[in-house]
């Protein structure tokens, strides 16, 4: 007899996301099931381009159709959805899915250069990626990525981000003439976030990044009040004090509803010329922290100073050495972030869900 369409959707019931722990038919990952002869044909639909597991999610579903009578070709066409952040009625960025701060408390550990690497390894996956340099008293993102002194566009009285690498971008560094500094005060920081925000036409986007200043004042406190946040990356270096301060930031973000992705460190070891690592600073490590913090680790960037290089020369890392150590762990981050990222908006929608079932349910149900 020949094998239906619901046999196929059976077998793919054993095939589970790791991350999310159901499987990928009560997922609604399965589409456009095609049977025909001995050939089955099928579309995976995944939160994220990003999807660290992709590989192994092909190869169990290959796997599970071929283990049908009959069948002896399975042709999985893998395709992703980013999920959409819980939205609110009067958000200002209703087409952005999923917004991240990476923040650090401190200044020094390299944030910006790893926003900036991050969002070229998202954009890189084929997700659509904003990046929005909030940092409004040091805005360095047009430096790092080659458009110092270009000048954004506005239509329909909304300003139009400079695109580079993939990535449409936004900084007050494009607004400031050059060598100008902003004497504000925290009313308007406030404000100059919330504009970034919504005078910008941002689009559609899968993420967008949100690079925060160090500390914990106007500008994050006011970022996680404006719009829904999917959570905030904590960034680190191997240092005590960096792991201390990064643990306040986080603390603040918890204050404010926001969900801590994880802590990323920048800095890590050392990749030496004969292959052998070296951990040059020795203090708090970025994966102590998030033990402490009791929130995934993301992952370590190596300290290496062609990152540093290729940003002064207006070139993310990912951009300049793609297969050096530093790139495939910047790479590796942006699946773990995406990772984190997918897990969280399951999860609310799913209580979203089940929050709506309940106060539809009638009385005494």
């Amino acid at each position: 007899m020949a094998i239906t369409t619901d046999q196929v959707l059976d077998a793919l019931r054993a095939v589970q996301d790791p991350d999310l722990h159901r499987d990928i038919v009560a997922l609604n990952f399965v589409k456009d099931v095609v049977v025909e002869g001995s050939v089955v044909s099928v579309t995976v639909e995944l939160t994220t381009p990003a999807c660290p597991v992709k590989e192994q999610l092909q190869a169990e579903v290959e796997q599970a159709i071929l283990g049908l009578p009959g069948i002896d070709t399975a042709n999985v066409t893998m395709t992703a959805q980013v999920r959409t952040r819980n939205t609110q009625s009067e958000d200002l960025l209703p087409n952005v899915r999923q917004i991240i701060a990476i923040a650090s408390g401190k200044g020094g550990v390299g944030k910006s250069t790893l926003t900036v690497n991050l969002a070229v390894a998202l954009a890189q996956t084929g997700a659509k990626v904003g990046l929005m340099d909030a940092d409004v008293y040091g805005p360095s993102i047009p430096m790092m990525t080659g458009t110092l002194g270009e000048q954004p566009l506005t239509r329909e009285s909304k300003i139009i981000p400079i695109e580079r690498f993939g990535v449409r971008m936004m900084s007050l560094g494009y607004l400031l003439g050059e060598g100008q500094a902003p004497l504000w005060r925290g009313p308007m920081v406030a404000g100059t976030v919330k504009q970034l925000l919504s005078d910008v036409k941002w689009g559609t986007l899968d993420y967008l990044l949100v690079d925060l200043p160090p500390g914990t004042g106007d500008a994050p406190m006011t970022l996680a009040q404006q719009v829904p946040l999917t959570g905030v990356v904590i960034v680190t270096t191997p240092h005590n004090v960096a792991a201390n301060i990064a643990g306040s930031c986080a603390a603040l973000f918890r204050r404010l509803n926001t969900t801590v992705l994880g802590v990323a460190e920048n800095m890590g070891h050392m990749v030496l010329p004969n292959g052998e690592t070296m951990r040059v600073f020795a203090g708090k490590s970025g994966d102590e922290l998030a033990q402490s913090l009791g929130v995934p680790y993301l992952g370590s960037i190596p300290l290496d100073p062609q990152v540093s290089q290729a940003a002064d020369q207006g070139l993310p890392s990912v951009i300049a050495y793609p297969n050096s150590p530093q790139s495939q762990a910047f790479q590796a981050l942006a699946k773990e972030v995406a990772r984190q990222s997918s897990v969280i908006s399951v999860a609310r929608s799913n209580q979203t869900d089940q929050q709506f079932v309940a106060s539809s349910a009638p009385e005494g149900a």
